[in-house]
């Protein structure tokens, strides 16, 4: 097992701009207003010769039992719990508070090893607050800047004392375990799971992962940023992402939310299967067909999940409905599986998995020349290219380019003239015929006399 360092302290201390430098990106979000992190995130830190697992935290309050802030700090001690140190960050600027005193008794009682930081150390009124950090009794403090990136020389040599002083290495190339026959471990499958605010979204993940690992609520807009996890699902090694609500453009007007929805956007390009979660209440709203469009230009695989499904009344004919109303509106993903689920329940999982396999396998399929170049001279013969202005069409050939998703290029005569009808009657006899359900294809159209424009260059 790696080392593990979890960062705490209380709400805007720089705790995520610490956690971004140390994995070397911006994977948490920054803003100065406190409370912006919620759920904990772990990524994997870099920090000289040094390699471990680092996790971010939010904010360390009290509060009471019914509140958002009480499940917060819930969350918090779960990732205290898996971490074999702590490191504790206070704000050299604003000096030690109670807060900081209570963090610091919390962590008196812990058996884990605590590393005290005092951050935004980059001035001369920042020095009374360092000196305030030794009345916690947690030992020397180290003197940091996150965002200037000053001291992490003194960081290094601390961070390597408490995992020395753990029995644990953590040098580059000296700490893990060497799997023999210098095999490397199947690549997980990366799922983002999108949608709008309150659809779901975390208490499906947390159903999957089998414990409350994310926040959930009624409240909407509960989730902040785009959370990463690793899992094993039936057997399946996946890395699953827990987005933000999405809401229309013109409705997101707080800075905080517009950085969460870039943060979505950029979960569903790292993707490779969108899992795209709608209310069964109020399913393929005009956002839902937003997201699924975006989902679709990405080349993405998709698979349309229906929470909440419990609720519904005459389930069947509720289904077929449903899976009408989504060929109706989304023809460019025709056939992609529409799951039935309930977070609250936990039904539906087992096919929900099987259909994101499903469509992550018609993601990566090939289909070669010969066979593609059989079924190209049926659906010829079936229905011949159309002569718009008297010039007759002829493809010649097809090939598969590429996939990831599956991507068809057809070699014919005139291909600007060939009309966008005659390329979905190809698509969709491409998706029925070869199983392509629940990914993107493309299908790109060129011509012999397009030459190189460099070739004649001397």
């Amino acid at each position: 097992m790696p080392f593990t360092l979890a960062i705490l302290g209380r709400p805007n201390v720089g705790k995520s701009t610490l956690f971004n430098r140390l994995v070397g990106q911006r994977l948490a979000l920054v803003d100065n207003r406190p409370g912006v992190t919620r759920d904990y995130r772990e990524g994997e830190a870099r920090l000289g010769s040094l390699r471990f697992t680092v996790i971010d935290t939010a904010g360390f309050e009290s509060a009471g039992d019914d509140s958002l802030s009480s499940e917060i700090r819930k969350v918090t001690k779960q990732a205290l719990d898996i971490a074999d140190a702590c490191l504790f960050i206070v704000d050299a600027k604003s000096g030690v508070i109670p807060a900081d005193r209570e963090i610091a008794d919390f962590l008196r009682k812990q058996s884990k090893p605590v590393l005290i930081v005092a951050n935004k150390s980059d001035g001369r009124a920042t020095h009374i607050g360092y000196l305030e950090a030794f009345e916690l009794g947690l030992g020397e403090p180290v003197r940091l800047s996150a965002e200037h990136g000053d001291g992490f020389g003194e960081l290094h040599e601390e961070i390597s004392r408490i995992a020395f002083d753990s029995g644990v290495d953590i040098e580059a190339g000296k700490g893990g375990t060497v799997r023999e026959g210098g095999e490397n471990p199947p690549a997980p499958i990366k799922i983002a799971v999108v949608g709008r605010p309150n659809s779901g979204k975390s208490s499906l993940i947390n159903r999957v992962l089998g414990q409350e690992r994310l926040l959930t609520g009624e409240t909407p807009g509960i989730t902040r940023d785009s959370i990463s996890i690793s899992a094993d699902w039936l057997g399946t090694k996946v890395r699953l992402f827990d987005t933000a609500g999405m809401r229309k453009r013109s409705r997101v007007v707080e800075k905080i939310e517009k950085l969460s929805v870039s943060d979505g956007l950029r979960a569903v390009r790292f993707a490779e299967v969108v899992v795209l979660l709608v209310d069964a209440q109020m399913p393929f709203e005009s956002q839902d067909l937003r997201i699924a469009d975006l989902a679709e230009r990405e080349g993405r695989a998709m698979v349309f999940a229906v929470n909440k499904w419990d609720l519904v009344e005459e389930k069947d004919f509720r289904l077929r409905e449903l899976r009408k109303d989504f060929e109706f509106l989304l023809p460019k993903m025709k056939g992609a599986p529409v799951v039935p689920v309930s977070a609250l329940k936990g039904s539906g999982l087992a096919r929900l998995q099987a259909a994101i396999l499903g469509a992550y396998e018609n993601w990566n399929q090939r289909v070669s020349t010969g066979i593609l170049n059989r079924w190209l001279e049926e659906m010829i013969i079936a229905h011949p290219p159309p002569a718009p202005r008297g010039r007759r069409i002829k493809i010649r050939y097809m090939t598969q380019s590429n996939s990831r998703p599956p991507t068809f290029v057809a070699m014919c005569s005139h291909p600007r003239l060939l009309p966008e009808s005659y390329s979905r009657y190809l698509v969709n006899g491409l998706r029925s015929r070869f199983g392509l359900t629940g990914t993107p294809i493309r299908l790109i159209f060129r011509s012999r006399a397009e030459k190189n424009p460099f070739a004649t260059n001397r």
